[in-house]
């Protein structure tokens, strides 16, 4: 990763797994991704380290050592009946190379690029940086090789050369593929330094929660990522689209990017040392561009950690593990009304913050996202949609709820997907909630029952899905309900982008 930094962008959010409340049907689960094993990566990290041994103590861009890191991931690669390509640039008047890995098959008008530079400094091996990300990554692409996949996009993977000088085989990259093909990626992974030895858990911001985010399709990325880590209970931070590594390029054209790292020259906070563990006050990598960046500067537990949200992201991303998405049999953006009912029951008891359609605006209390923008768009479904003030429109005095205009089922394989968020301050408790349910005439499905906690919890866009198949040809409601139930307190809650698919 460079010291320097180029350009500026924003950060932040996402994905929790579900809580199924007890119910006639059971949510359903997408195709598990692979436990990347730590053993697997390590032994590329040793890989790197020997090379550098054996090349002047470095692998940086024109040196022998960078080439000999190639030839080792491409071989890998080649092995495991990956379509490699080496695409050869001039900088500084040495000859450098990416490496670029194509698995056969998937969509071609559809690309998922992964990506991570191969290159290290002068000063040292460069293990961490970026001997981490590259070694993450090529396992994922072995795993995609051992599982056989055959996801619904195309997926392919690249190894930057001279990302340390500028950024300089990324951008070579990208300035010199054919619109027509740049057009085809529709998205791009960024993994660079995922093993610092005091890390921080940290992923680039899509949905600009904490600034001006990413090209469209970001928000996805981002979310996709935090949901790994939402299942392990391990929190994320955002960090920002500063134009410091390979996703530059890309952003730079529009294509959706995103990406985790775990810090460099910054140094941990005492809240982040309290949330993560580590040293407050020293450095993510105190060996960050020095000759101590061995395969003893790594801390394994984030790299293990990073390494199988780098398998998930690429999953799920991908396709499912390979199931296609479908056909859609109903969707609502919440960009215009659908039909919803605010207090379908009347027995609502909220004061404020009901439940309705409209421009949410994202609002914060002291660094807690609250409340939330649309995923995309303009509309969504939201707790009090109008005002900044985290405390004037959140959720108070009981319980709130909204429900679909009916919707008529086709028979077959019918799966749900709905994107959520539910942020609340440490003076909420288990009784707060978020709720989605489906009722038909024979029973209720529930899709997402989300608690609160005494804790802070900051609002992220996530994802939940279940089966509806044993509704099919039947007629259904989507009821949504939400509740500050408890002694009062900040709750917010909200849904984007629901979807009924038939496979």
């Amino acid at each position: 990763m460079r010291r320097r930094i180029l350009a500026a962008t924003g950060a932040a959010a996402l994905l929790a797994g579900l809580l199924g409340a007890p119910a006639t049907a059971a949510p359903s689960t997408v195709a598990a991704p692979p436990d990347i094993p730590l053993a697997n990566v390590k032994a590329h990290l040793n890989q790197f380290q020997t090379i550098a041994t054996n090349n002047g103590g470095n692998r940086a861009h024109g040196r022998p050592g960078y080439r000999a890191s190639l030839d080792y991931v491409k071989g890998r690669l080649d092995a495991a009946g990956y379509q490699t390509t080496i695409q050869s640039f001039t900088y500084n008047g040495a000859t450098g190379y990416n490496l670029i890995a194509d698995w056969p098959g998937g969509d071609a008008n559809q690309v998922l690029m992964t990506g991570a530079h191969l290159d290290g400094v002068t000063s040292g091996p460069g293990i961490n940086d970026n001997g981490s990300g590259s070694a993450a990554i090529l396992e994922t692409a072995l795993a995609v090789s051992r599982a056989a996949l055959k996801p619904t996009k195309h997926l392919r993977f690249a190894w930057w050369g001279a990302e340390e000088l500028g950024l300089i085989g990324s951008t070579y990259y990208v300035n010199n593929l054919p619109s027509t093909e740049l057009s085809k990626i529709k998205g791009y992974l960024n993994f660079d330094m995922v093993g610092s030895p005091n890390p921080g858990y940290f992923a680039y911001d899509g949905d600009g929660s904490s600034g001006s985010g990413g090209p469209a399709g970001s928000a996805q990325i981002e979310n996709t990522l935090r949901a790994y880590f939402t299942s392990i209970n391990v929190p994320v931070r955002d960090t920002a689209f500063d134009g410091r590594s390979d996703y530059g390029p890309f952003i730079r054209r529009g294509i959706p990017a995103g990406g985790l790292f775990t810090g460099a020259e910054g140094r941990k906070t005492t809240a982040e040392a309290q949330m993560w563990g580590g040293t407050a006050g020293q450095a993510y990598d105190r060996c960050y561009h020095s000759s101590c960046d061995t395969i003893s500067n790594i801390n394994d537990t984030a790299l293990d950690r990073n390494s199988d949200a780098i398998a998930y992201a690429v999953w799920t991303l991908g396709g499912e593990g390979g199931t296609p998405p479908g056909e859609t049999v109903y969707s609502d953006d919440f960009e215009t009304d659908k039909g919803w009912t605010a207090n379908p029951a009347g027995s609502d008891t909220a004061t404020s913050g009901r439940f309705e359609r409209g421009q949410a605006q994202a609002t914060t209390y002291s660094g807690t996202a609250l409340q939330l923008a649309p995923q995309g768009g303009t509309g969504s479904l939201v707790t009090g949609a109008a005002g900044g003030d985290p405390g004037a429109n959140d959720i108070d005095g009981g319980v709130t709820s909204i429900q679909s205009a009916p919707i008529t089922l086709p028979t077959g394989t019918l799966k749900l997907s709905v994107s959520w968020y539910l942020g609340h301050l440490n003076n909420a408790s288990s009784t707060d909630y978020l709720r989605v349910r489906v009722v038909g005439p024979n029973g209720t499905t529930t899709v997402l029952n989300q608690a609160g906690s005494a804790a802070n919890r900051s609002a992220s866009w996530q994802t939940a899905t279940a089966d509806l198949s044993s509704f099919a040809g039947q007629q259904v409601r989507v009821l949504v309900d939400a509740a500050d139930a408890g002694t009062g307190s900040l709750v917010e809650a909200g849904l984007d982008n629901l979807t009924i698919t038939r496979s």
